[in-house]
């Protein structure tokens, strides 16, 4: 790249990447499919296409500028319909079709493949996505989380007197929350406030899943989200590269009266009476970005995440999981998502935030990776 600054470079050849890159955005394939699979698996993740969020996504490009832009489903197909398409960089805005690692599928192929992506490297999206794997790596940097213990309904049923159960909930007069290890929009989630009655919960959610259950102590403090992504910033259509991780949108998830725990988005869109943006003023909103900061930094993170924190009794914050593909909504009259939902605040619109991703994630690779970009280099000219 010579002595112009990687950064500088990209932004100068924006016009070429518009004009020639040729984009794929890939949602979660249908099983159903002709040629999708060979055999039909299981998903301990309950199904969702993500197509809807994957058309935002494209027709968001497609408005910031990028001509060829398309969806491709992430199936057996995926490999030779790349080729066919002479894709030069994906979006991966799937979780997988099916597996138990299915979310490592997409950026498994694109590595193999030779196709830099907007997404995280697989081994990161497994450590994100596995809810007790997360927890373990935070725990051993130190950032705070919830005790917790897992369970695989594989040794039988799990009971309070467990010595497992008993190491890390011995002493704990609080009310427990129980959940899949993987999953999505809160489902299978629930809160027990009785210790008595943990074992058939975790029973209940292990025969939904099939998968290892999480319990954890429950956090009787507000809830809040946070997003976090590199250092390059889009705002206005305006490129600009920070000094350290963009931290934004720190939220707080507003609970009914009747609510314990966040109640899924597929039964209660996000909207402004679920979650608010937190104004400059909040003594928790500081404290947030600096957290999400700090995940970005520790974890050696690549790409955008959602935190999902929880305070307790006395404001302590402590991180619940990460979630390696939050929604990407765009914002509608008839709801947002929890990553839009604080991009007014930073002068961003929709497609501010696209770019934003998109241009960090190519600045990463110029720097860092520069032979996956190698091809690009007749955009940027």
């Amino acid at each position: 790249m010579g002595a112009i600054d990687p950064f500088d470079r990209l932004v100068a050849g924006l016009d070429g990447l518009r004009e020639g890159l040729r984009v794929a955005v890939v949602y979660n394939g249908d099983k159903d499919a002709q040629g999708a699979v060979i055999h039909k698996g299981r998903n301990p993740r309950s199904e969702k296409s993500y197509k809807p969020v994957a058309k935002d996504i494209r027709n968001g490009l497609r408005a910031a500028g990028f001509r060829h832009v398309m969806l491709l489903p992430d199936d057996l197909t995926l490999p030779e319909r790349l080729r066919e398409e002479r894709i030069d960089l994906a979006w991966l805005n799937t979780a997988g079709m099916q597996g138990y690692d299915a979310i490592a599928h997409a950026p498994a192929v694109m590595e193999l493949a030779g196709i830099p992506y907007v997404g995280h490297r697989p081994l990161l999206a497994l450590t994100l996505d596995s809810k007790q794997v997360f927890k373990r790596e935070a725990q051993a940097i130190g950032l705070p989380t919830p005790p917790f213990l897992v369970w695989d309904g594989v040794r039988g049923r799990l009971e309070t007197d467990d010595p497992a159960f008993r190491r890390v909930f011995d002493g704990w007069e609080g009310g427990f929350v129980v959940k899949p290890v993987i999953g999505r929009a809160s489902l299978n989630v629930h809160h027990v406030s009785e210790r008595q009655d943990v074992p058939e919960v975790v029973e209940a959610v292990y025969r939904e899943t099939l998968n290892q259950v999480l319990v954890e102590a429950f956090m009787e403090g507000p809830e809040y989200c946070v997003a976090v992504s590199g250092p390059v910033v889009v705002r206005g259509g305006r490129p600009e590269r920070g000094a350290e991780p963009f931290a934004f949108s720190a939220v707080e998830r507003r609970l009914a009266p009747d609510e314990a725990i966040f109640t899924s988005m597929d039964l209660k869109p996000i909207d402004g009476g679920r979650a608010r943006a937190l104004p400059p003023d909040d003594p928790a909103r500081a404290p947030l970005l600096a957290l999400a900061r700090r995940v970005h930094d520790d974890l050696q993170i690549r790409c955008l995440v959602r935190l999902d924190v929880r305070a307790d009794a006395a404001g302590r914050l402590h991180i619940l999981e990460a979630n390696p593909k939050p929604d990407l909504k765009r914002p509608d009259e008839r709801g947002t998502s929890l990553v839009c939902l604080g991009l007014a605040a930073e002068g961003m619109g929709y497609e501010d935030l696209l770019l934003s991703l998109l241009l960090d994630r190519l600045d990463h690779y110029v720097r860092n990776r520069p032979s996956v970009v190698a091809h690009l280099e007749r955009l940027l000219e």
